[in-house]
């Protein structure tokens, strides 16, 4: 064994349970030289992101999760090989979330069956007992070919019996097994800060904690002459053959603007350069200045080179909206320096009367959407706010706030 892949792996966002924050985790497994780490929060994609960044720095690869314990007691972790499994994932934990109190979540292993059709799921028995086994014979029903049994050795007193157990249940199921690490934190020094998170959990004091503590600093990312000395061969190939089926990187999520609005019959180009071609018209209906014509121009090969079309497209359409109802809206910012803003009539300030860059609101160079800010007449915001829940349903569309500190 010259490499391992750590596939259960919570960071701090897995809320008083993981003492190491995402790039810890990384840059630790990274340094130990694992071919692959897998952060999977419980119920949460929350410490992906930072995550992210933190393994393309340091070539490590990155391998998307999240734990499970389900109403049922059956502790999962899940996958994502791809695309369409991280779809799934994000699904199944928006619904848990949504269906719990706030910090909390809900799923059940129906959901799992029925959710997470694409994704891997390595399955972390607690007990060895009949109820455990009917669980185990489901998952390897219907999960076929893409279910594990998970196996952790934490220098436990039992460790020895507790992977005969587990062995002997794997043969019965026909699943194979994978070590898991079930790793709280990137080094061992952790396990302090990690007993007072436990306390807070429990709101108790760390020394009232018990046997509810950690029993050792094992949950930690381990060298790899350490895991080949715990665990059997076969198990360590393993997590590289999970890692290698899964393909899904952040890189390849990008937004995804409604297509409904777009009339039948037309391309969001075409339709864009129609509206804007109208507007113009409007605004200036002696004759369009030769160098406005210019600028709409640019712009509007700028934006079809971008592929943003959809986006001017779906603010149009909600400032259209309000606007047919008298609501006041008003775009400002750095798009007023958009003269198909203003054709729009998403702004109001003419492009003749400014000398702004429109290039401080789009460029190829910044290489990220560009940000249209609309305010609504506070009395009246709610009309807009159910329009755009009514036309894109709540499952599309999402109120979101940012917390400055």
């Amino acid at each position: 064994m010259s490499n391992y892949a750590e596939l259960h792996c919570l960071s701090c966002y897995s809320f008083l349970r993981g003492a190491s924050r995402p790039h810890e985790l990384v840059e630790r497994a990274a340094a130990l030289g694992y071919t692959a780490l897998a952060i999977t929060d419980e119920c949460s994609l929350a410490g992906i992101v930072k995550a992210h960044v933190a393994a393309k720095e340091h070539g490590i690869k990155l391998l998307v999760g999240s734990e499970f314990l389900l109403e049922e007691g059956i502790r999962l972790v899940a996958l994502a090989p791809s695309r369409a499994a991280y779809s799934e994932l994000s699904g199944l934990i928006s619904l848990a979330r949504r269906r719990s109190p706030k910090g909390e979540y809900r799923a059940g292993l129906r959901d799992v069956i029925f959710h997470l059709k694409r994704c891997l799921l390595i399955w972390l028995p607690q007990d060895d007992d009949e109820a455990s086994l009917a669980w185990g014979r489901q998952l390897a029903r219907l999960c076929r070919g893409r279910v594990w049994l998970g196996i952790t050795h934490l220098l436990g007193n039992n460790e020895v019996v507790r992977y005969l157990t587990l062995h002997h249940m794997a043969s019965e199921l026909r699943i194979p097994m994978v070590a898991c690490g079930n790793v709280q934190m990137h080094e061992a020094r952790r396990k302090p800060l990690h007993d007072v998170f436990t306390a807070l959990r429990h709101n108790t004091s760390i020394g009232q904690l018990g046997r509810r503590r950690l029993a050792n600093s094992q949950q930690h990312l381990r060298a790899l002459d350490k895991l080949r000395q715990l665990y059997p061969p076969v198990l360590l190939a393993q997590t590289l053959h999970i890692a290698g089926l899964c393909e899904f990187s952040l890189d390849e999520l990008r937004y995804e603007y409604p297509e409904e609005v777009v009339p039948r019959g037309e391309t969001a180009n075409s339709y864009l350069r129609r509206l804007v071609a109208a507007g113009s018209a409007m605004r200036w209906p002696q004759e369009v200045p030769a160098d406005i014509r210019q600028r709409i121009d640019t712009e509007l090969e700028l934006i079809e080179e971008l592929n943003y079309e959809y986006y001017f497209l779906t603010v149009y359409d909600i400032v259209r909206f309000a606007r047919s109802r008298d609501i006041l809206c008003q775009g400002r910012g750095s798009a007023a320096n958009s003269v198909v803003c203003y054709c729009l009539f998403i702004t109001e300030v003419s492009p003749e009367q400014i000398s702004l860059l429109f290039e401080r609101f789009i460029s190829k160079e910044r290489d990220e959407p560009p940000d249209i800010d609309v305010d609504f007449e506070h009395e009246r915001r709610e009309e807009v706010i159910q329009y755009i829940y009514a036309k894109y349903s709540r499952k599309r569309a999402a109120l979101a706030a940012t917390l400055i500190t």
